[in-house]
């Protein structure tokens, strides 16, 4: 057993730790939020992984991205990450995709995902840490038409309080504008559940058309989701 995981199999055990980390999560988008998602799952010791950002390292990133230093700024996030996984984890195999996603090309970026870089492998959670309501859309729709687990991020920016962040179906959700608009969306495509993080807390007015955020919120989100897919990986 690698000694980097060995205070992780004291909770897990050496059984269900080896089941867990050789499963492959499939992470959509590196900011805020994905980019706490892929550390917290990289130290747990997940040795597949797929990431999709289209994203480069700005310097305004560096407040809440765990990607983003001064050193990154201006690379592309899948490559940090891609580096800091492995740097993690040298057993780790990850596969990296420079793509932004929109409703016409899901479908076939999934497709190269499951491919796995020329060894088919299942996907065996999806975690949704995108901002574009019609890619988020879209990434539901083709998770429940090949019934891929899910779980999707609402809203973390312009809040301040990581203690309000819950994880719940979209259909319990209220107050966060992003959950109400995804609602709608759903509701008029069929998609009658969808797993979500979100939080009750209202939004900071900042007067900007640009979210505000700070290191402490998006974060959380991002380790709560990592709980919730190590949760669900371990049939526990």
């Amino acid at each position: 057993m690698d000694a980097r995981f060995s205070r992780t199999v004291m909770l897990t055990g050496k059984e269900d730790f080896i089941s867990i980390s050789k499963k492959h999560v499939v992470i959509f988008g590196l900011g805020g939020v994905g980019s706490y998602v892929c550390e917290a799952l990289a130290r747990f010791g997940i040795e597949y992984m797929s990431i999709i950002d289209s994203d480069t390292v700005d310097i305004s990133n560096i407040n809440r991205q765990v990607f983003a230093l001064s050193s990154t700024v201006g690379r592309k996030k899948i490559h940090v990450a891609e580096e800091r996984i492995k740097d993690i984890n040298p057993k780790a195999t990850v596969k990296a995709y420079d793509s932004f996603v929109l409703p016409e090309n899901t479908a076939s970026l999934m497709e190269k995902i499951y491919d796995f870089g020329g060894e088919k492998r299942s996907i065996d959670f999806v975690v949704d840490a995108i901002d574009t309501v019609s890619a988020k859309i879209a990434l539901a729709e083709y998770c429940k038409e090949h019934e891929l687990t899910l779980i999707s991020s609402m809203g973390t920016g312009n809040k301040l309080d990581p203690s309000l962040f819950e994880i719940t179906d979209i259909y319990k959700t209220s107050v966060c504008p992003l959950c109400k608009v995804m609602r709608k969306e759903l509701k008029d495509r069929g998609i009658e559940k969808l797993t979500v993080l979100y939080s009750k807390e209202q939004p900071v007015k900042t007067g900007s058309r640009t979210p505000g955020s700070v290191s402490f919120v998006p974060s959380v989100a991002g380790l709560r989701i990592a709980g919730y897919v190590i949760k669900q990986l371990s049939g526990k």
